[in-house]
């Protein structure tokens, strides 16, 4: 292996409130090490140097129909560097979950605000997990609690992990030289 190839570092920055991005984020990580990639999957408030990395994917848990305030403000912080590199983004959400209607277009325009700052090589839309038990808000876990009722989506983990698998492997062609 030649020198230059030992440098291909390939960062993994969440943002994450109840755990579901960071099993997302880590599944991602051990995809692109199965094919050599060195990762670091590290939450996005404990990223200050992109220096070490050749490409970087950025993603978020949404809440309100938009990215976590941190993870907007990475990408803000850090533009300048990203736009030098290859960048993927992907989002967590439990709207993907929903049992009527295809919300992927909706949940793609949720993106439009990083799309703005930076251009992703490739873009994730992976639904969550529901645990109503570790939502704050006490008036949002009403209202999850009601959606349940009503049929909207059911509570549990609706990670789909071969589709999270399948997006990581169609990246090293996108994000290593």
């Amino acid at each position: 292996m030649s020198e230059h190839t030992m440098t291909n570092k390939i960062l993994i920055a969440y943002a994450s409130r109840t755990g579901t991005t960071v099993g997302v984020a880590e599944a991602i990580g051990k995809t692109l090490a199965e094919h050599g990639a060195e990762v670091d999957v590290r939450a996005m408030k404990d990223v200050s140097d992109l220096s070490a990395y050749t490409a970087v994917i950025v993603g978020s848990a949404i809440q309100n129909r938009q990215w976590l305030p941190e993870a907007m403000d990475f990408i803000r912080a850090n533009r300048a560097v990203l736009n030098t590199m290859p960048v993927a983004a992907f989002l967590v959400c439990m709207t993907l979950a929903m049992r009527r209607g295809d919300y992927r277009e909706q949940v793609s325009a949720w993106l439009d605000p990083v799309r703005a700052l930076v251009k992703p090589v490739s873009v994730g839309l992976f639904p969550g997990a529901l645990d109503i038990s570790k939502i704050p808000s006490r008036s949002d876990r009403l209202k999850f609690r009601l959606s349940v009722l009503f049929g909207v989506w059911t509570e549990g983990d609706h990670r789909e992990w071969g589709a999270i698998r399948a997006w990581a492997n169609s990246l090293p062609p996108l994000l290593l030289p």
